[in-house]
């Protein structure tokens, strides 16, 4: 897209272009290879000789870059590519690009889950304003808003590292008639070799793995947005109880910060549901879909791509935060003061009001540090 290296890091980008996705292809191949034995040197798996548009634009005759791949191969040995279909190897390589860019995006929620647990530990005493309905509620924590913080990146990070695409093999309708006997002996080799879960049969249309996969990419994406939104919401000059990195210039205001981090954050959120509304797609045709399975491959990327930036611009940005801890307290009304002795009559300071706040946050922690 335009403009793509202000949301997703290069080392994302990197981990799922097209160039990841040729050397995650000749993965798959060689396994499949040393699967069945077969007396090919690693030398035919290289990309060396390979351009990957050039692969592209001969994909277009087959509807995708593995038969063109394949020919190639072929020219270096016959021995390749036997028993497998192209969605085999576009299905395996996608499992591998999205556990190596996963890994970065994991990378990037533990930097999000360190920040908010050193803003809960230091603020668990600091008093701010609880809003409901964006309006001022009773007295809380803001250690608290970051232990919730906190528990959301956790809980997002765990069903990411969860999600996990098996391998694929079923060759031309599923059933590996072309290994004969061999067949599940091969697939739990070809599983193996890639470190990757064996699936109990082929997911050629039964393509709930994926789907899944979209769903926590956007469950993350979406929880680091609410984040980014909570502190774009902080920053705002008529309330200004954080402070931002001073890196959101005006082309025409030099005296504004702009809230870029979580602007960024937002942003990508946005294309991370667009993807994954794709990968949800589960209306595959029969034992091929035509056209749902096509269109996951960018959506794929996408998802992967965005949720990384969505998690790296919130991780600068929380680690760099500055919070005003007495614009919190100036900021607490009357009112909400007022309203806050329904609930401790003999309260007389806002930290009277705050009843478990603290062991929430203590709770919270506990849960993190488990």
């Amino acid at each position: 897209m335009p403009f793509d290296a202000l949301f997703v890091p290069d080392e994302l980008r990197a981990a799922v272009d097209d160039d990841a996705w040729l050397r995650a292809m000749l993965t798959a191949e060689r396994a499949l290879a040393r699967a069945q034995s077969q007396p090919v040197g690693d030398d035919v798996f290289t990309v060396d000789g390979l351009d990957v548009g050039e692969l592209a634009r001969e994909g277009r005759r087959a509807g995708n870059p593995v038969e063109p791949l394949v020919r190639k191969l072929r020219e270096r040995s016959e021995q390749v590519h036997h028993g497998a279909t192209s969605q085999d190897i576009l299905d395996t390589a996608a499992a591998l690009v999205a556990r190596d860019a996963t890994t970065i995006i994991l990378g990037e929620l533990d930097g999000i889950a360190a920040a908010c647990a050193k803003l809960a530990d230091e603020h668990r005493a600091t008093v701010t304003a609880s809003r409901t309905l964006l309006q001022q509620a009773v007295p809380t924590t803001f250690g608290l808003k970051a232990a919730s913080w906190l528990v959301g990146v956790v809980h997002a990070r765990e069903r990411l590292a969860a999600a996990r695409l098996p391998a694929q093999l079923g060759g031309a309708g599923g059933t590996l008639a072309a290994l004969g006997d061999t067949g599940i002996e091969v697939l739990s080799s070809y599983a193996k070799e890639l470190d990757l879960s064996e699936p109990v049969v082929p997911w050629h249309t039964r393509r709930l793995p994926l789907a899944e996969l979209g769903a926590t990419l956007a469950v993350a994406a979406g929880f680091c947005a609410k984040i980014a939104l909570d502190l774009e919401l902080l920053a705002q000059t008529e309330v200004g109880e954080v402070r931002l990195p001073a890196d959101g210039r005006s082309s025409t205001m030099p005296h504004k910060r702009n809230p870029v981090g979580p602007v960024l954050t937002r942003a990508c959120a946005e294309h991370v549901r667009a993807a994954a509304g794709v990968l949800l797609h589960l209306e595959h045709e029969h034992e091929r879909a035509a056209g749902a399975w096509h269109a996951e491959w960018k959506a794929l990327s996408d998802a992967l791509a965005y949720t990384g930036g969505a998690a790296a611009s919130l991780r600068e940005t929380l680690e760099r935060l500055e919070v005003d801890v007495d614009r919190m307290r100036s900021n607490l009304r009357a009112e909400a003061l007022s309203e806050a002795e329904r609930f401790a009559p003999e309260a007389r300071e806002p930290e009277d009001y705050l009843g478990s706040a603290e062991v929430f946050v203590d709770r919270a922690l506990a849960f993190y540090r488990r």
